[in-house]
């Protein structure tokens, strides 16, 4: 049987009488880049918490690559974490280590490699993810927000994951440098023949890049193309999509 490569059926989360999710499903496919939206609140974090095996929700099942991910034990997520990358919204670097050492850390932790090979490696994430060589010496401290995105990204894609977790990925940016970095993944998604799942806001990256979209709503999650969830009925979907932003959207890409 071929699996999604993610696949979410029935996730509830609670904490306290809070209830997050209540039989939130999604699943995402090889080589596309699914985005996920929605309001303040609604756990986005939560779910991608849950999805990294961060945190176990009260039900549902979680599937990577085919396998359930929800009761393994921690040294079997291990395993399956050197399967994907991930950055996190602010970048989630090691301040006191250089950008090539932050690379490096997940090769230490699941491969034996010589230093010297190490350091090629990262070198390439380095250059991969649009960084200059020079930046690989450099500590957090001394980047701009847009290479702390870049290096962030360069150590999720160490390993050479199929599938990459992107929280945010855009936000703080530019406009152009935004742009820039939507360019970026498309182009790394098409020559690594990455599948992308991203957590954002950021209507132009929708728009640009993504092939589905998923929108938590009432604790759920509606999933369809870019094309026709902007038609679904919902009140806060149709907000989303035909508001003020979105129609200042429109005004700036003269559609």
């Amino acid at each position: 049987m071929i699996y999604p490569v993610l696949e979410v059926i029935g996730l509830v989360n609670r904490f306290g009488a809070q209830l997050v999710h209540d039989g939130l499903s999604m699943d995402v496919r090889e080589d596309e880049v699914f985005g996920i939206v929605g309001g303040s609140g609604t756990g986005k974090s939560v779910l991608l918490r849950s999805i990294l095996g961060l945190q176990r929700p009260q039900a549902g099942i979680i599937r990577i690559a085919g396998r359930e991910i929800t009761q393994m034990t921690l040294g079997q997520l291990h395993a399956v974490k050197a399967r994907y990358g991930v950055t996190f919204q602010q970048g989630a670097l090691y301040s006191s280590l250089t950008v090539l050492q932050n690379v490096q850390l997940p090769m230490i932790e699941h491969v034996d490699m010589r230093p010297a090979a190490r350091d090629e490696l990262a070198m390439l994430k380095i250059r991969l993810a649009g960084l200059p060589a020079d930046a690989a010496q450099k500590y957090p401290s001394q980047l701009s927000g847009g290479m702390i995105k870049r290096a962030a990204l360069a150590r999720a894609l160490a390993l050479d994951p199929k599938l990459l977790f992107l929280d945010e990925p855009t936000s703080g940016l530019d406009p152009i440098s935004a742009a820039e970095f939507d360019e970026l993944i498309l182009y790394l998604q098409k020559q690594l023949r990455l599948t992308v799942v991203m957590i954002t806001h950021d209507l132009d990256t929708i728009f640009r890049t993504c092939n589905r979209v998923g929108v938590i709503v009432d604790r759920h999650m509606e999933v369809d193309t870019i094309e026709r969830i902007v038609d679904h009925p919902n009140r806060w979907i149709q907000a989303y999509f035909h508001g003020a932003r979105a129609r200042a959207r429109s005004e700036r890409h003269g559609a």
